[in-house]
């Protein structure tokens, strides 16, 4: 079944940056590409960890560094959500600036 096979970002753990920088890089992508919609969930921190092979801690960390660039919000007891980004362009049914 290759259709369910896509092929995913490769972490390098050589590298100067932190692993849990580079991840929270590949959600950040998957949400400005839209793969992750706004006002969706992200993919929980175990499920994280298991799709690119790192710790859960790890998986924790990059959740609170894509908090900390605005991207996501995190409800206690839900989840992490992506965050509504503002385009700079107005929306249908939005008002000119």
């Amino acid at each position: 079944m290759s259709d369910k096979e896509e092929p995913k970002a490769k972490l390098d753990p050589m590298s100067a940056r932190p692993l849990y920088v580079q991840l929270a890089d590949v959600i950040a992508g998957k949400i400005e590409s839209g793969e992750l919609a706004p006002d969706r969930p992200i993919p929980s921190e175990n499920h994280l960890a298991d799709e690119y092979g790192v710790a859960r801690l790890t998986a924790r960390r990059t959740a609170q560094e894509l908090r900390e660039r605005g991207l996501i919000v995190t409800v206690r007891g839900k989840g992490s959500f992506v965050v509504e980004q503002p385009s700079g362009v107005p929306q249908e049914g939005e008002p000119n600036a």
